[in-house]
């Protein structure tokens, strides 16, 4: 039995306002929080007393909502943590790579090797109308193209800086720096041309944890070449323990070993001392729904308006419409999973509101601590996932009562790490350190100019 097996990976993906659709409305929220620091660094070392792997933080580039831009947010939280990983999402559609390589460069000696990447080639058309470089949003094979593309320039301006960053003895210029051991990439593609190399050194894990977070055909194979995490969405074990087995297969294409993707699932938990307990905690935020609203975007799946049904009634899969995925956003996947969890499970209306409710098309639970931690070494026994992507529904009540009562229970089932294996993020996740690519085949005529140095240091 490998250590994966025997060890669940645990991200919280942050949101002030919780995850749950009402979470906001619970007495005890704070969504007014939502741009305060104090508030993420609580919930930072709230999950770092938890010993999880890591936080995670969204972003994308439209809507009316209030967010943090992910680099200055986790630069903060670096500060005043110490173990646990850090990880922002940023887009390949919408950014350059010199600038995200050197970013995240940046974030990684900040943290001391504590940062991740979520990589994402779109959100939905509403970024396309604000960021003009490709005169609007691309339809999703070009979005994989040009990801595809992004992240193989990044991995090349990371890999410009030799091992030792490039600190040598000075030389008439007096600099600190050693140019022969800086490296110009000159790479030529279809959608970008960036000559290097990067003005920051290598970074201390090579390179930042790469994450990915698509489901779709296009999102698996990128997966499969270039992540190191995935965020999936799986509402079921069964079509989890197919999505595992299916990405972690088309990794020998690339060269890679299975162990070298941790598949972490969405899990939207209601945890209580008793079954009981967190039944009344989902019932307090089902009322608490704007349930009119809920129904409205719900039917956006069917033919049929919900609400002209018993919420008790099973959900009308026969009436599912032709997808539209103008509708849907950027996350195309999402609503085939979502779909096919109503046709494996046989979902009531309440049942599907619910789930949707809670997870925004994740998995949701609801019990007792001692049934979450079941819920939890199923999946990871059954090789459904390697660990989870926790989405607290009410923020913080939800996360504390999950560390407090669910990772004592799954410490004492040894399937949960008691201290931090590592210092760097790589470390926690069991992950090795890449190599540098580059190392041994540069020529001189890559090697940084020494003029261009002095230029740089002034």
């Amino acid at each position: 039995m490998s250590k994966r097996e025997r060890n669940v990976h645990l991200n919280v993906f942050v949101r002030i306002a919780g995850h749950h659709a009402a979470g906001w409305k619970h007495p005890d929220a704070e969504p007014h929080r939502d741009l305060d620091i104090d508030k993420y660094v609580e919930l930072a070392q709230l999950a770092e007393r938890g010993l999880l792997d890591s936080l995670f933080t969204a972003d994308n580039y439209s809507g009316t909502g209030r967010r943090l831009e992910p680099f200055t947010l986790l630069s903060a939280l670096a500060a005043v943590t110490k173990h646990i990983g850090l990880i922002g999402t940023v887009s390949t559609t919408y950014n350059d790579p010199f600038h995200v390589a050197r970013k995240f460069s940046s974030l990684d000696f900040i943290s001391k090797g504590r940062a991740g990447w979520n990589i994402v080639t779109g959100h939905s058309p509403g970024d396309g109308d604000n960021i003009t470089r490709w005169g609007g949003y691309p339809e999703p094979e070009k979005r994989y193209e040009i990801g595809d593309e992004f992240v193989e320039v990044t991995k090349q301006l990371w890999d410009s800086w030799d091992e030792d960053g490039g600190i040598g003895a000075g030389d008439e210029y007096d600099l600190r720096v050693n140019h022969r051991n800086i490296h110009e990439i000159d790479f030529s593609g279809q959608y970008y041309k960036v000559k290097g190399p990067l003005n920051i050194p290598r970074p201390p894990q090579g390179y930042p944890v790469l994450v990915q977070a698509g489901s779709s055909e296009n999102g698996k194979e990128l997966a499969a070449k270039h992540a190191e995490v995935i965020f999936t969405a799986q509402q079921t074990l069964g079509a989890a323990r197919e999505f595992y087995t299916d990405v972690k297969s088309r990794l020998a294409k690339y060269g890679r070993h299975p162990d070298e993707l941790v598949i972490m699932p969405g899990l939207g938990a209601i945890v209580g001392e008793t079954e009981a307990e967190a039944r009344d905690i989902e019932n307090e935020l089902f009322s608490l729904l704007n349930l009119e609203h809920a129904l409205k975007m719900a039917s956006r799946f069917f033919a049929v308006d919900l609400s002209a049904y018993s919420l008790d009634d099973p959900v009308p899969i026969d009436k599912v419409k032709p997808e539209d995925k103008s509708k849907l956003g950027g996350i195309t996947s999402r609503r085939e999973v979502v779909l096919d969890a109503v046709r494996r499970e046989k979902t009531t209306i309440r049942q599907f509101i619910n789930r949707s409710a809670g997870g925004h098309g994740h998995v949701t639970f609801t019990g007792s601590y001692m049934q979450v931690a079941d819920f939890i070494e199923t999946w990871l026994r059954e090789r459904g996932a390697d660990g989870f992507n926790l989405l607290p529904q009410v923020v913080p009540n939800n996360l504390e009562v999950f560390i407090n009562k669910v990772i004592p229970e799954l410490q004492n089932r040894g399937i949960y790490r008691t201290a931090y294996e590592g210092s760097t993020l790589r470390e926690n996740l069991g992950l090795a350190r890449p190599e540098n690519k580059n190392k041994g085949i540069w020529s001189a005529r890559h090697q940084f100019p020494q003029s261009s140095v002095a230029e740089a240091a002034h």
